[in-house]
């Protein structure tokens, strides 16, 4: 009686091993290449709220009027509407001063009046209420939008 694994035997256990293996480091790959995914999307996340609270937290109208940033300080506006058209690549505190490992990410803010496809019933308040939209774009191409509301009260 003989004992052991015949060379057909080897082979096979082999290239079963090796196929298993490959499957394994394949799926490895992929999750290991996106990784950084739901980083930057929290990252992203995160910029365009703080944005838009900067934004929102602005007065509805006063009687200083418009103030434009100077440069990248947004420390001037005093009205919702100041903050329409802002866009930047690389992000800044409201002083201006870059903050470390985000200059690859962009945002940019619109301020309209919403109207009755965005939400009839803030479209109906007299004055209407302003609908601020701020876009946040990762290093990798991806956007984040988020959309919010102020009125005059």
């Amino acid at each position: 009686m003989q004992r052991g694994f015949t060379l057909i035997e080897m082979i096979i256990f082999i290239v079963v091993v090796s196929v298993g293996i490959a499957g394994i480091l394949s799926v490895m790959n992929t999750v290991v290449k996106s990784s950084a995914d739901p980083m930057l999307r929290k990252q992203s996340i995160a910029i365009a709220e703080s944005m838009l609270e900067e934004v929102l937290l602005k007065d509805y109208t006063n009687s200083l009027g418009p103030q434009a940033a100077i440069g990248n300080d947004r420390t001037p506006w005093n009205l919702v509407t100041d903050a329409n058209g802002y866009s930047r690549t690389g992000i800044t505190d409201p002083q201006g001063n870059a903050i470390a490992g985000l200059e690859h990410y962009s945002i940019s803010v619109t301020v309209a009046l919403a109207t009755s496809s965005d939400n009839a019933a803030l479209a109906a308040l007299t004055p209407a209420a302003y609908k601020v939209t701020v876009v946040v774009t990762d290093p990798g191409a991806n956007a984040v939008t988020l959309t919010g509301y102020r009125a005059s009260y």
